[in-house]
């Protein structure tokens, strides 16, 4: 295994592009089963979860070729049901596929899904949403065995804003017969994305970027080109890198809409963050200030982004209350921080930050990929060298992170354990 190594105290300053999403490529890639022929997707992120699903489409009977950035993926001979476990226990994401082959083939055979270890993240949603639409499930084995004769369009109520679960179920009504309206739906940008590619596609949706979808099932669809946006995700966390380092970044790509709230808080923490031009400049020239941060679903602050700033506001002056009310396990970064030097307790759910004035280098895990970020933002801003063990995490969801960060002005090497 790979190991970054960090010599903190250096001041990020630069320019970076932002990649494209992975949580939207993952389930655009799904839907691509959705129709016969070459679907064409770019600013594709080349990340381990991306080959991950191209494989995945590969044991559908796909065909999946990559260029650079460009994707094509083509589904004419995709007959395959079965999504083995030695894929799907990898990825969570991989689920997702369940939908398209349902609309497709009448039939799914689904591993239930690894990835990050963040909690139950249960599939309830998922099925309740299919059941609804009148598929039959049964499980064998740690296997959801799926199956239905024609989709109907139902009305769903989602107990829970669940971003796979939504894009599950609608990949699924897209092609049922009649109307299926989704309450509860989620909100996020990678979700929006997946819906416009649908759109794109043929499918008949309305209430994008709304909680409530409404769903007119057509008979076919049809492949196209399509462009997957910045990941807003990757954004702010060089937001929060640039803040923590008290750098100046501009940050190309980055979706200021889509980073509101997340940009509001880090103005409460006293970073200068402005437009400029087709992205977003931060400046942190002094020490940050303390914030407190309540995760909820979009547009709400992000979970995946609630690792980054406990590190941020592990270095800031006074004392943060974070609340995670997302996953009950996306505290892993915890004591990693506290080898650095961080002043963190927990309380219940919340952990209480009172501001140090350093962190200290030290060797620390990453055990997912928001986690393993986190710990990385904090090695830059550590006085000494930090180690950062199973970096296989961060390389599920950041292209070329560490060599972004060399370009800024970063000492970080990638070593072997």
């Amino acid at each position: 295994m790979e190991k970054f190594v960090i010599q903190g105290g250096k001041k990020l300053e630069g320019t970076v592009r932002m990649s494209g999403s992975k949580n939207a490529a993952l389930p655009v890639m799904a839907a691509s089963l959705l129709t016969y022929g070459k679907t064409v997707l770019k600013n594709i992120p080349n990340l381990s979860d991306v080959r991950t699903m191209a494989n995945l489409l590969r044991v559908l009977g796909a065909k999946v070729y990559r260029d650079g950035k460009i994707l094509t993926i083509d589904t004419s001979s995709a007959d395959h049901f079965d999504a083995p476990y030695e894929l799907v226990k990898t990825m969570r994401a991989s689920v997702v596929v369940m939908g398209p082959l349902l609309a497709r083939l009448g039939r799914a055979r689904i591993s239930r899904p690894g990835g990050c270890t963040l909690g139950l993240r249960s599939l309830d949603q998922h099925l309740k949403g299919f059941r609804a639409l009148g598929v039959k499930i049964e499980e064998d084995h740690g296997y959801l065995e799926s199956s239905v004769n024609g989709l109907r369009g139902s009305e769903i109520y989602f107990d829970e804003a669940s971003v796979t679960g939504t894009e599950n179920v609608v990949m699924a009504a897209v092609k049922a017969k009649g109307k299926t309206t989704l309450l509860n739906a989620a909100r996020e940008p990678h979700v929006v994305d997946l819906l416009r590619f649908l759109q794109k596609m043929g499918a008949k949706i309305e209430g994008i970027g709304n909680d409530l979808l409404t769903i007119e099932g057509v008979k076919d669809l049809h492949p196209v080109e399509f462009t997957i946006s910045p990941d807003y995700i990757e954004a702010d966390t060089f937001l929060i890198a640039g803040s923590i380092t008290g750098g100046d970044l501009l940050i190309e790509g980055a979706d200021w809409n889509a980073s509101r709230l997340e940009i509001a808080k880090l103005h409460e923490a006293g970073v200068e963050i402005t437009r400029e031009g087709r992205g977003i400049r931060v400046r942190s020239p002094s020490r940050p200030k303390h914030t407190d941060i309540k995760t909820l679903p979009y547009p709400g602050f992000p979970t995946d982004l609630q690792p980054q700033m406990t590190g941020l506001l592990s270095l800031a002056e006074g004392t943060s209350v974070i609340a995670e009310t997302m996953y009950e396990n996306r505290y892993t970064h915890i004591p990693e921080l506290q080898r650095m030097g961080a002043s963190l307790r927990m309380e219940g759910r919340n952990v209480v930050v009172e501001g140090v004035e350093k962190l200290s280098g030290a060797k620390v895990m990453a055990s997912d990929i928001r986690a393993g970020a986190a710990l990385v933002l904090a090695g830059l801003a550590a006085e000494g060298e930090t180690h950062i063990s199973r970096i296989y995490h961060i390389d599920r969801g950041y292209e070329n992170f560490d060599e972004k960060l060399k370009k800024l002005g970063a000492e970080i090497l990638r070593e072997e354990e």
